[in-house]
């Protein structure tokens, strides 16, 4: 006789789980700790074209200076400030505080409207600080 197939619990995945903010904010700190590190190549770019001479800076500062390269910018800055916050939500959880449901709900979306917010801070203080637009 053959033996009965054991039926096992089917593994969740993406259509089982319900789509909550919480859930969405643990994937864009994932996501964003991974774009952090391309965003750091840009950084070590920039370090080295310093390091190279005025004609390699200048072409550094000419892509960072563009469209894309500001755009790019702001989405590294934006990427910066919301893995930091989220690592901060983390902290807290540690912690053994802001666990109850009503708690991960409002850090989610702390974490979500002050990344926003910090962001447009830091370039409105940055735009500032350079003068304005060029």
């Amino acid at each position: 006789m053959a033996a009965a197939p054991i039926q096992r619990p089917i593994s969740p995945h993406l259509q089982i789980y319900k789509w909550t903010l919480p859930f969405l904010m643990s994937g864009f700190h994932r996501a964003t700790g991974f774009a952090l590190y391309f965003g750091f190549a840009l950084v070590a770019w920039w370090l080295v074209a310093a390091a190279s001479g005025p004609s390699a800076y200048a072409n550094v500062q000419w892509f960072f200076g563009s469209f894309i390269g500001r755009l790019v910018l702001f989405g590294f800055t934006w990427g910066l400030i919301h893995h930091t916050l989220g690592g901060i939500r983390h902290l807290i959880w540690d912690t053994g505080h802001g666990l109850d449901t009503h708690q991960v709900q409002w850090l989610a979306r702390a974490t979500i409207i002050g990344s926003i917010v910090l962001t447009l801070i830091v370039w409105a203080v940055g735009y500032l600080a350079m003068g304005g637009a060029r």
